[in-house]
């Protein structure tokens, strides 16, 4: 499976990428073994993930969600907390268990 995601850095911005492991980028992202971007900016949680058909797909629908503004993104990820029934204040991570991995 192929996944672009959009994560909530501790200092408030927001980081776009695409994955074909969602749990595992998501724990490399928590452990800061993620992007040099999120590494400094912890903690991260998980505001926005769709599922894409293939890795072409997902790496222009990353591009996509690049381009859109801020408000956008966060327009999005409200919208997709409200379908998956996580709020955006919740901490949106792998469970313990992927760390362990």
């Amino acid at each position: 499976m192929n996944w672009v995601y959009l994560l909530e850095c501790g200092d408030g911005t927001l980081y776009a990428g695409w994955t074909n492991d969602l749990e595992k980028r998501l724990a490399a992202h928590v452990s800061g073994h993620g992007a040099k971007y999120t590494r400094g900016r912890g903690p991260v949680r998980l505001v926005y993930a769709e599922e894409c058909a293939d890795k072409s797909a997902a790496l222009r629908r990353e591009a996509a969600l690049k381009a859109l503004p801020r408000a956008r993104k966060l327009a999005l990820a409200e919208s997709w907390a409200a379908e998956t029934g996580k709020t955006l204040s919740s901490a949106c991570l792998p469970d313990e268990s992927a760390k362990e991995r």
